[in-house]
């Protein structure tokens, strides 16, 4: 090996030892006012490049390592160690009686898990606020500080109910609730469905969780989309799955590539995940994508998981059909809530609804109910607004027709941004995302993570880089188009600002 990569192989050896990340060591020099970014230390880490003495004396203080070890210097004697021992009067290490107090780690669970909708992208935006920079936020999709109000008949229903509210309900919800929801999923063609094949959930996301931890085992694999909504794969690797990611076209409205699903099932995959409508992408599945996916499902014998959470918020006359609803044979899980179409996110109201052919699932769905009953109950106020928000008039319908906030904002950011040299997207048809591709030659981008950061710190605007959705390649980002159009004028002016000179390092 040459210098640069044995100072490589031994700075990932003492991150390793100390349980540090790179992001941790760019913090650390922050905190010490030490001029050290992201970019050089993935240059480190990667082999490319070896740092100043300053730097190197830096690394080595906060890995607690000689400096001539780990610069790849092997002349240095015995009797100096390469790991340094932590001294009695390091503040970060607490001693009783002499002895070294106990170190807890998390989870090797966690190892493999992203979650980057919230991740290191966000936490700089955090420390830049709380520093008092006002950043833009166009990485999470929350109506509620865009101006998104909740119908007023729901808060009013919620009102009148809290004084009922204060016990456990039900594990699977409240029959009112339930009820709503069943005749919702009949509404939609979902086949097989009963009161008992309904629980609700502290949003999708709790049950997106329990259906996962119900069904894997270690090694045993599921499909999910690339790109993804991360907490998919966050779920099925902290159970113990393999999540394997098969790839959505973009050259085809962002379909899913059906020759790529059937390459990567094994025996050993025992579900497929779809998300329609899609995030990031916005797409809407059509009825003969839906039929391939259906057809495989039925040659493999593969579970069906369907997170449908946007079905209520589809553009351009254009209509959401469930997969179930083709699927009366095949065991399938269908998962929606109110986040998204009643702007009522913070409620925490989904649910999931189980449908087709059960017989051959009655030890997983025993498995489900094992889990549900553990929680105890999911948020009852919340539950108890779900068949006000299911009956009589959607005020999501207003936002999605030509003049309604949603479709405006659409149609403004996605011609703001393809009008920007090097950016090109697909129009969404769904939901409130856009997933633009970024030409990565043009603007030299290596590292997608490193685009989002240092637009960030520029323009003061929050991105979600597309590694963020399991996307391998460094050339797309997430947009939340949620702000009026005012705003995303202001931020498309200035990303198309920041990328008319930018060249990544």
């Amino acid at each position: 090996m040459n210098s640069k990569e044995i100072f490589a192989d031994r700075l990932q050896s003492a991150m390793r030892q100390q349980n540090m990340k790179q992001i941790d060591l760019v913090r650390t020099a922050e905190s010490r006012h030490i001029k050290l970014g992201k970019s050089h230390v993935s240059q480190y880490v990667s082999g490319k490049t070896l740092p100043r003495s300053d730097i190197l004396n830096f690394l080595a203080e906060t890995l607690c390592i000689n400096p001539e070890w780990l610069i790849g210097n092997t002349d240095i004697t015995r009797s100096e160690p390469a790991v340094r021992p932590i001294k009695k009067s390091d503040p970060e290490i607490e001693l009783m009686g002499g002895t070294k107090m106990r170190e807890f780690k998390k989870s090797s669970k966690l190892d493999n898990v992203l979650y980057d909708v919230r991740g290191p992208v966000v936490e700089e935006a955090s420390r830049m606020e709380e520093a008092g920079t006002h950043v833009l936020k166009l990485n999470i999709g929350n109506p509620a500080p865009f101006g998104f109000r909740t119908p007023d008949e729901v808060i009013y229903d919620m009102r009148q109910q809290l004084t009922e509210c204060e016990g456990y309900s039900d594990a699977k919800g409240l029959f009112s609730a339930r009820k709503a929801i069943m005749q919702y999923a009949q509404l939609k063609h979902i086949p097989n469905v009963s009161i008992g094949d309904i629980y609700t959930g502290n949003g999708v996301s709790e049950l997106i969780n329990l259906s996962l931890s119900a069904l894997l085992d270690n090694g045993d694999e599921i499909l999910i989309p690339s790109p993804d909504y991360p907490l998919w794969t966050a779920c099925a690797t902290l159970a113990g799955g393999k999540a394997v990611h098969y790839i959505c076209d973009e050259q085809s409205e962002w379909y899913p590539d059906m020759d790529d699903i059937e390459k990567k099932i094994t025996d050993k995959t025992k579900a497929i995940v779809i998300i329609n409508p899609n995030n990031p992408t916005g797409a809407l599945y059509p009825r003969e994508v839906l039929q391939k996916i259906v057809d495989i499902a039925r040659r493999h014998q593969l579970i069906i998981f369907s997170d449908e959470i946007y079905d209520r918020l589809v553009m351009d006359g254009e209509e959401h059909i469930s997969i179930a609803s083709l699927a009366p044979d095949l065991f399938c899980v269908t998962f929606s809530g109110l986040s998204k179409s009643h702007m009522i996110a913070g409620y925490r109201i989904g649910w999931m609804i189980l449908s087709g052919n059960k017989h051959h699932v009655k030890d997983y769905i025993e498995g489900i109910n094992m889990l549900s009953n553990m929680r105890l109950c999911s948020n009852v106020p919340a539950q108890s607004i779900v068949q006000t928000a299911l009956g009589g008039h959607q005020s999501v319908n207003d936002y999605i027709i030509p003049g309604g906030r949603i479709y405006e904002q659409r149609e403004f950011i996605y011609k703001a941004l393809t009008d920007i040299p090097g950016i090109t997207a697909v129009k969404p048809k769904a939901a409130f995302y856009i997933f633009p591709k970024i030409d990565t030659k043009k603007f030299n981008i290596t590292n997608d993570e490193q685009f989002a950061l240092d637009l960030l710190r520029e323009k003061k605007i929050l991105l979600i880089h597309g590694g963020g959705f399991n996307w391998k390649q460094p050339d797309h980002f997430r947009v939340v188009y949620l702000p009026r159009i005012e705003v995303l004028s202001k931020a498309s002016e200035e990303i198309a600002d920041f990328l008319s000179v930018y060249q990544q390092h």
